[in-house]
């Protein structure tokens, strides 16, 4: 593919002020610079050990009146995209170094994608992992073939830990970081996207704290089209990604209190190369609630039959908040990164959406406690069509008169307008009825 002159100079422009930084232990290529040949390299390279996943027309189109495109990145092996650039981050070691191992210390998409790739390769790979990760990721990644240590109560424990190993066995302690053979890795998106959504108006990205997904892609894309419109998309508890860009270098001021929800995205681990590059080449970055990326992991779940965690979810919680309304009408692409949402974590986040999505509801009411009160609120909930999924009556601590019976039920309806009419409905026969605010 011939380089345009326009968009290499832009890329280079983008990366020509990157301070060098050994703070880590890293590749050598940490510094080098990230052209179109590079993430063409390493498309060709991984060809062959990752998934080339669809990027497929979306139902969810008329509902948000655009024509939406969902790359499903949470199809690779591990359920993350990350395995693009640690796949080419480690064919890209030296022979010797990979006859030693490599060592990493966490419990994120980044460490799955490590232990498969590198057992794969017949790399020795060790992960560190504190003793409150979840067993079900311990589990994981002792059946992708590494050798899994628990270490420590915090992951900065277990980091310093695997430090240490590293240095006293000669392992190459890895960590997510912004290397130009890591984001070459991820930058592949960008090309898959390019080739398999023709005429693209603008292409949506999770960002956060790890941006290396946007950063890499957005290179590949600009330089294929400067007119594509490139949007990142973070949380508004903690936007990090639009603080470090108004700050002009990464800040870690803000922190993430739900780790488990929001898993990879709520990190601080971009450097100056995925900063500079997503202030040069990004066209947006927004901010959703948490609410919204619920409902995206609902509509994700009822639409495409795809089980997402946040991080997955968070591009096309862009579209539910009506952040990017100058897309209404356009073709849109939307990475869905990762699926690694924990079992326990999925029922809290489905019966929360549904929720939020006004489609189960909690009313309570007091009748009187006579034979047959209560058949005939049950028969108004039928003739609505409500279908009650829960019904408690109260008795001794009710505060009303004598002889009467609070009555609390839960109920799904179908969407927003059911709602309300079942609410009108009850309302009519029952004033005092009091409905549960979510």
């Amino acid at each position: 593919m011939k380089i345009v002159s326009r968009n290499e100079e832009l890329l280079r422009d983008a990366l020509s002020r990157i301070p060098q930084s050994s703070s880590k232990i890293s590749l050598a290529s940490c510094n080098k610079l990230i052209r179109f040949e590079d993430i063409s390299a390493a498309a060709f390279k991984i060809q062959c050990g990752v998934q080339k996943t669809p990027c497929m027309y979306s139902r969810l189109s008329k509902q948000y009146g655009m024509d939406i495109y969902l790359k499903k990145e949470f199809l690779q092996y591990t359920g993350s995209v990350k395995e693009r650039g640690v796949l080419y981050l480690l064919t890209s070691l030296p022979q010797d170094q990979q006859r030693k191992g490599v060592i990493v210390a966490s419990d994120s998409n980044f460490s799955m994608a490590v232990a498969y790739h590198a057992s794969e390769l017949r790399i020795p790979v060790f992960v560190i992992m504190s003793t409150i990760t979840s067993p079900a990721r311990v589990k994981v990644c002792r059946e992708y073939g590494a050798m899994v240590i628990s270490y420590g109560t915090t992951a900065k424990d277990s980091q310093m830990h695997a430090r240490r190993l590293a240095q006293e066995n000669g392992y190459l302690y890895l960590e997510e970081e912004d290397s130009a053979v890591y984001l070459s890795g991820l930058g592949t998106v960008g090309l898959e996207v390019y080739e398999q959504v023709p005429k693209l108006d603008a292409v949506i990205f999770p960002a956060g704290g790890h941006c290396g997904l946007l950063a890499g892609s957005a290179a590949a894309l600009k330089h294929l089209n400067p007119h594509i419109s490139i949007i990142g998309v973070e949380s508004e508890s903690f936007p990090i990604l639009q603080q470090s860009l108004k700050a002009g270098h990464p800040t870690e001021e803000q922190a993430c209190n739900n780790h488990h929800f929001y898993g990879d995205v709520s990190g601080v681990c971009f450097g100056s190369n995925s900063l500079q590059l997503t202030g040069k080449l990004v066209d947006k970055v927004v901010a959703v609630r948490e609410e919204d990326i619920l409902i995206s992991m609902l509509r994700l779940l009822e639409y495409e039959r795809a089980t997402v965690d946040a991080e997955g979810a968070i591009g096309l919680a862009a579209l539910v908040a009506g952040k990017v309304p100058e897309l209404k009408g356009k073709r849109v692409a939307v990475v869905i990164c990762s699926g690694n949402l924990e079992l326990h974590l999925l029922q809290q986040c489905i019966a929360r959406a549904l929720t939020l999505d006004n489609r189960v509801c909690r009313f309570s009411l007091v009748l009187s406690d006579c034979p047959g009160d209560v058949s005939k609120l049950l028969e108004i909930l039928a003739r609505e069509e409500a279908r009650v999924l829960d019904i408690k009556q109260e008795r001794t601590f009710v505060t009303s008169e004598l002889f009467t019976v609070e009555v609390i039920c839960t109920v799904e309806t179908r969407d927003k307008i059911h709602t309300a009419q079942l609410r009108n409905a009850l309302l009519e026969r029952y004033p005092t009825t009091a409905w549960t605010e979510r």
